[in-house]
């Protein structure tokens, strides 16, 4: 017996050791996988197969599987942030709650945002909109279990207006990926937020468009000045799944599913005239947002693909403005000297008509699918040129060997008429002054910009037109040829902060 004892021992002990080692090495393991791959190793332990209904409309299943997953997101902001810090203007705060008007009163309370977020993995990663916790010093997300955890900023893009955070946690329900490229046009959907100041609610609606673009994302045009020949360039992505499932303030960030319970989008705007729900929600679609995600886990920053291009997409009124009888493509207005497109051969005049052989229309739908790809992949674009159908293998540059070769040149002479010269923050002045990016001032010439603006030798520019500068060649990327504003942020050396928006000559 004793013999036997030992033995049932020493079996119970291996046996504690060699699943203790696996749970090891399953949580190493998953550290290096995708999003879609951890997703997998989730629903392989944890099998939750639902059919989508047919006839009577029934959501319950769906609703009950999602509904854990989605979380309430709460942001808390500094006294001293004013509200021209949100590059969404009042938009978001409108329609999203995006943060209460901010006073100066410094005993009042801290200025706050609410939205929602999608767990993704169940070790805590949350997928929300970068509007959602932009700027904010304090995030939180409230479960549905009533927990209330810290979260951190894994990532955040504002070409996408795509976040992704994490709390520390484990074991957490999470809503399962979808394939947003085969969505239907009048398919059933459910909108899974915290509206208002709701606890958390599923509404249901049908998909009514894709591919829509609502210039929520993209720089305003100057009509006096444009130019149909050489539009600006953008580097945002406009694509939206629009549904007309109940959304309001505090469902941004939040989830949009079809009824087997699968993220088929993440819920971002609204069109309305008051505010609130009119009838008209946009979703960011799933397989963009995965790709976004991957890149934050993996690089710590999005990596993007660019043809090397600038278009417009092509309809009844403008084809004559480009001297074409073609009212269905994107025109190509210019070609980048060192971009992927003049390597492979394109030419400005060329129309675009298909993508990797599927037929290519509107400007957001070429941005959607490009947008999931990386420098170094290849695609395969089909252009009318002289009335003929050309295939062209492209191999996408990243963006800067594209985007700040062109605009470098116009850039030195927009810095140059700035009159000011610049020198990294150190670390020691970012802790000082509470902030993560700078330049500081270093001499400035009489009578330009910088002197004109009375922002003297040891101003510190935190981000120009929006975005974080640290070093020269960031101020070079951040100025562009063609901008006739520029939006600076920053110190001056009394320790006031500043926004100011200036002509450059």
């Amino acid at each position: 017996m004793k013999k036997i004892g030992i033995t049932m021992l020493a079996a119970f002990v291996g046996g504690v050791f060699a699943i203790g080692a696996y749970k090891l090495l399953e949580k190493k393991s998953l550290s290096s996988l995708s999003l879609d791959e951890r997703q997998k190793v989730y629903f392989t332990n944890n099998p939750s197969e639902i059919t989508s209904s047919t006839g009577a409309a029934d959501f319950t299943q769906a609703a009950a599987m999602v509904s854990p997953g989605v979380v309430h997101v709460r942001t808390t902001y500094s006294r001293s942030m004013n509200q021209g810090n949100d590059p969404f203007g009042d938009m978001f705060e409108d329609f999203f709650g995006r943060r209460r008007k901010i006073t100066p009163d410094q005993n009042s309370p801290a200025p706050t945002g609410k939205g929602s977020g999608v767990i993704v993995t169940s070790d805590g990663y949350i997928m929300t909109n970068n509007h959602v916790v932009q700027d904010a010093e304090k995030i939180e997300v409230i479960l549905t279990d009533k927990r209330i955890l810290q979260a951190k900023v894994i990532g955040r893009d504002k070409n996408t207006d795509l976040a992704l955070i994490k709390i520390e946690a484990t074991d957490l329900p999470i809503v399962k990926l979808g394939n947003s490229d085969i969505v239907r046009i009048g398919e059933w959907v459910l909108a899974v937020g915290y509206p208002l100041t709701l606890e958390s609610t599923v509404t249901a609606g049908i998909v009514s468009a894709k591919a829509r673009q609502i210039g929520i994302l993209t720089p305003e045009v100057d009509k006096n000045n444009y130019d149909p020949e050489n539009p600006p360039t953008n580097s945002s992505i406009e694509s939206f799944i629009q549904t007309d499932a109940v959304i309001n303030r505090g469902n941004s960030g939040g989830a949009l599913v079809n009824t087997k319970g699968e993220l088929i989008g993440i819920n971002s705007a609204i069109a309305s005239q008051s505010g609130t729900y009119e009838g008209y929600g946009f979703a960011i679609p799933v397989n963009l947002a995965k790709k976004v995600m991957d890149d934050f886990l993996k690089y710590g920053e999005v990596k993007r693909g660019y043809i090397g291009i600038t278009f417009q997409e092509l309809n009844a009124d403008n084809a004559k403005d480009f001297d074409t009888k073609e009212i269905d493509g994107l025109y190509i207005s210019s070609v980048i000297e060192s971009g992927a497109a003049n390597k492979a051969g394109l030419k400005k005049g060329d129309i675009i008509k298909k993508l990797n052989g599927s037929d290519i229309s509107t400007s957001s739908n070429l941005q959607e699918k490009i947008g999931i790809l990386r420098p170094g992949d290849k695609v395969q674009l089909t252009i009318l040129r002289e009335g003929n159908l050309k295939s062209f293998d492209i191999t996408l540059k990243g963006e800067e060997s594209t985007k700040i070769a062109a605009n470098n040149g116009g850039s030195k002479e927009v810095m140059n008429s700035l009159g000011a010269k610049f020198a990294p923050l150190t670390d020691a002045a970012k802790k000082k002054y509470g902030v993560t990016s700078g330049v500081i001032v270093t001499e400035v010439t009489p009578e330009k910009v910088f002197d004109v603006y009375d922002m003297p030798k040891g101003t510190i520019i935190t981000s120009i037109n929006g975005k974080a500068v640290n070093n020269n060649d960031q101020v070079l990327t951040a100025l562009k040829q063609d901008d006739k504003m520029v939006t600076l942020q920053g110190i001056i050396p009394d320790g006031s902060r500043f926004r100011v928006t200036f002509p450059i000559k």
